[in-house]
């Protein structure tokens, strides 16, 4: 057996062999742990394992080396009738003893998946497989290696020379193997355990007060009715089961054997995950579905008369993922958790999600309602509340501040579904885990209060003069160039850092083997991206005019979400990167907002 070699200088010591506790083996990699008496741990690899001749050789030279001419032996007189030779049964029991004077045995997994009960008989016929080449690789070690801190003291048994004992007791106690744990997530985020729960009580009832406000004629504070809405207002079933036949309808549409196939980044484990690239055939099929329906004279304002109902249905939807996902995460490997989703607080990773891909077979869940129901079911209620406006002010047309919205708006989206690939180097699919948090965020929060300013102007409407649509339309412009061209540099760059299209980018090497760009965009403010992303939504509130404050709530939202997001990418790069990161941090001194944050 070959051990990787420790600092030198330090040995070990030896004593009587212990009850070995077997905590797993690993079939696929192969890899063990081996614990010594002093709590001194190595780890073992299946191409560590030496032949039986060289370890033979390696025995015959370490007797050799044993004896050196200055070791004197002690004198000892011998009758006539003693014999030089000690007798069979001595010599075993010695042996015996010397070898119980080794190490004691514990395999445990390195991040490998628990399998099936199913395949049980195959298990056991590797972990059999895996007991013989550590008991190998024990006899064939030599226990006087040059320079190593560790010894295996090897034994001669009944004839072939197999450690049958051994294997015999690591076969026993092999199937008694238990997974190790994963590493508990001790930086608690979002206000810990508190603040968590706070926030999975409290978002809930902020949309839904969102939506009574706008509703509202007069969209105020002062106006908001103290009595709960009725609960008729609040579910309806058909609702409901429109809710599902949208989701599903999505799912189907994600499954297409349409776009190309690509590959996610890295995972901890070495591994990367495919995914079916087709989010802008998706969107294009739904505005045909959409369009079909309104030549039919289906009346999409029935979105509209009971917004709150599907609000509802898509938050009690949010939440069963939510629990489905919290419950099966407590069998999914460790490789498979989240960072952040592991604390041990039930509310904390609920909220968090521990499960970082969760998957049924190859549909990703998470990849799904990231993009897909969320952000395509936007666009359709910002239509139905374009037709509703049309309708109740008898308008042959939108009013231009209706047109700006969905046109902006439907602008973004499209967007982000025809760079869905992108999407794959973001912190939600990388870091974070699928929770309540992201569940809610992508089925609930996105779809009803990202249509705010359309849900607004369809009782509400906005005189935009010339000036104020032009200004308003140039500013969008400008957000989006400034949002479009650093995440594609930013995505290109994390691709293939050679790319000739980016030599002229300057750059700061890292400890990582990556490197931070200090020039262009990037060495602008930190988070160019972020900043377009905020222009953006300036102009979508903007084009609502100044009447109420409730057109501005995605504005106000999304600056106080990417200013807590870019904290938490300060402090995973600052670990990630160390020195890099503050030399960087020198070169780059704004955040977000040039010349203020």
């Amino acid at each position: 057996m070959s051990l990787k070699r420790a600092e030198p200088g330090l040995r070990t010591k030896r004593s009587p062999f212990p009850t070995k506790q077997v905590k797993d083996a690993s079939c696929q990699t192969q890899l063990y742990t081996v614990i010594y008496k002093d709590g001194t741990e190595l780890e073992l690899k299946d191409g560590d394992i030496k032949s039986l001749t060289g370890f033979k050789q390696g025995r015959s030279r370490s007797r050799s080396r044993s004896r050196s001419p200055a070791r004197t032996r002690r004198s000892r007189s011998r009758s006539p009738a003693r014999t030089v030779r000690r007798s069979s049964s001595r010599t075993a029991e010695v042996r015996k003893e010397k070898f119980r004077e080794v190490l004691e045995v514990r395999l445990s997994p390195v991040a490998v998946p628990l399998e099936n009960n199913s395949n049980n008989r195959h298990e056991r016929k590797e972990e059999n497989d895996a007991a013989n080449q550590v008991n190998e690789k024990t006899e064939e070690e030599s226990e006087n290696q040059v320079g190593s801190r560790y010894y295996l003291r090897r034994r001669k048994d009944q004839g072939d020379g197999r450690p049958v004992e051994l294997e015999k007791k690591l076969v026993a106690i092999l199937p008694q193997a238990t997974p190790r744990e994963a590493v508990r997530t001790t930086e608690l985020e979002f206000g810990g355990r508190f603040g968590v729960l706070f926030w999975l009580l409290s978002l809930p009832v902020m949309v839904l007060a969102l939506l009574i406000l706008s509703a509202q004629e007069d969209a105020s504070l002062l106006n908001f009715p103290l009595a709960p809405p009725p609960l008729h207002s609040l579910w309806d079933c058909q609702v409901f089961g429109i809710v599902l036949l949208w989701l599903l309808f999505q799912a189907v549409l994600s499954l297409l054997p349409v776009g190309k196939v690509v590959e996610g980044m890295p995972l901890k484990n070495g591994k990367t995950l495919k995914y079916r690239i087709n989010g802008f055939y998706a969107l294009i099929i739904s505005a045909m579905a959409v369009g079909a329906a309104v030549y039919n004279e289906v009346d999409l304002g029935y979105i509209h008369s009971h917004f709150l109902q599907f609000y509802t249905s898509a938050l009690i939807i949010s939440l069963l993922l939510s629990v489905y996902l919290f419950i099966r995460s407590r069998w999914v490997a460790v490789d498979d958790l989240a960072p952040a989703g592991n604390s041990g607080y039930v509310f904390y990773d609920f909220f968090m999600g521990r499960e970082l891909n969760p998957r049924i077979k190859d549909f990703d869940i998470k990849f799904f309602c990231e993009m897909r129901p969320g952000l395509i079911g936007w666009l359709v209620i910002n239509f139905a509340m374009l037709l509703v406006e049309m309708k109740h002010k008898n308008l042959d047309a939108p009013s231009p501040a209706m047109l700006l919205v969905n046109g902006f708006q439907l602008l973004w989206v499209a967007d982000g579904l025809w760079h869905e690939e992108k999407l794959l180097t973001m912190m939600d699919i990388v870091h974070d885990g699928f929770g309540f948090m992201l569940a809610f965020g992508d089925l609930a929060w996105v779809p009803f209060t990202f249509t705010c300013q359309a849900y607004y102007l369809a009782g509400h409407p906005s005189d935009l003069s010339v000036f104020w649509i032009v200004a308003i339309v140039i500013m969008n412009v400008v957000g989006y160039y400034i949002f479009r061209k650093a995440n594609s540099q930013k995505f290109a760059f994390r691709r293939n850092p050679s790319d000739p299209a980016l030599s002229h980018l300057k750059t700061i090497p890292t400890a990582t083997g990556k490197s931070l760009i200090v020039s262009g965009l990037w060495g602008f403010v930190r988070h160019p991206n972020y900043l377009g992303d905020i222009i953006m939504a300036l102009a979508w509130s903007l084009s609502c005019g100044f009447s109420h404050a409730i057109p501005y709530f995605y504005l106000i939202y999304l600056i106080l979400l990417l200013v807590h997001r870019n904290a938490r990418d300060e402090r995973q790069c600052r670990k990630k990167y160390g020195l890099a990161w503050g030399e960087y941090c020198k070169a780059v001194r704004y955040r977000i907002f040039p010349g203020i944050y």
